[in-house]
């Protein structure tokens, strides 16, 4: 497996390395073609690529040329003694969700006797149908605390995006727009940053203080 995620991942750095310096070459960027790239299917690390994050996790207004969800998260169960696990999961919106996959693939027992804290930081917000499994998912399982951070709210002048979100809010989910902090844990925690430091590219700031004001907006309508 770590050898398939290796291989697949230096083919797509190829056609994301410029993501780095999206100033000056941003248009260029913004309409990467990512078809002959696949078939795509749900990938879980420990690190990402540096261009997968710089790329993938800004938060821009529109998020051309990006069709993939980066989910990462960190998982503590306490019980009698607390455990604590952390990766990722990428994947491509014509299959499995990375949301799904999470409960799929790495989530995959839940013992009612313990309580668990989940922690995800998602390059987008989850879409309406993943946000109504997850709601449910929570509803049914009081013993599990679920926090999102997200870097870009999708799709999110839609409707059923909003009522999306609400669902979340309404099954104990918190939800939190990504900030710098963030941006720099991710960094440092999920990202094959080889030595690097985390530079906050130009309007990170601006366009957080805009989804924030923006999921406020849609978290208050009836």
């Amino acid at each position: 497996m770590a050898e398939k995620e290796t291989k697949k991942n230096n083919k797509v750095v190829k056609k994301e390395k410029n993501a780095e310096g999206e100033t000056g070459e941003e248009a260029a960027t913004e309409n990467l073609e990512f078809a002959e790239l696949g078939p795509f299917e749900t990938i879980t690390g420990q690190r990402m690529p540096s261009a997968f994050f710089k790329f993938q996790f800004k938060n821009v207004e529109y998020s051309s040329g990006r069709h993939k969800t980066f989910l990462c998260y960190s998982v503590e169960k306490q019980g009698t003694e607390c455990e604590r696990s952390e990766g990722y999961v990428e994947d491509e919106h014509a299959g499995t969700h990375a949301e799904s996959a999470f409960f799929t693939d790495i989530f995959t027992e839940c013992d009612g006797s313990l309580s668990y804290s989940i922690i995800w930081y998602v390059s987008s917000s989850p879409c309406a149908v993943c946000a109504a499994k997850i709601a449910e998912y929570l509803s049914s399982s009081p013993n599990v605390e679920l926090t999102i951070f997200m870097a870009r709210l999708f799709m999110w002048e839609e409707a059923e995006s909003h009522q999306g979100l609400r669902q979340l809010q309404a099954a104990g989910c918190r939800l939190r727009i990504m900030k710098a902090p963030e941006y720099n844990y991710c960094w440092n925690t999920y990202v094959d940053n080889e030595g690097e430091a985390f530079t906050p590219w130009e309007d990170l700031q601006d366009s957080s203080v805009f989804y924030e004001e923006k999921l406020h907006e849609i978290l208050q309508q009836a």
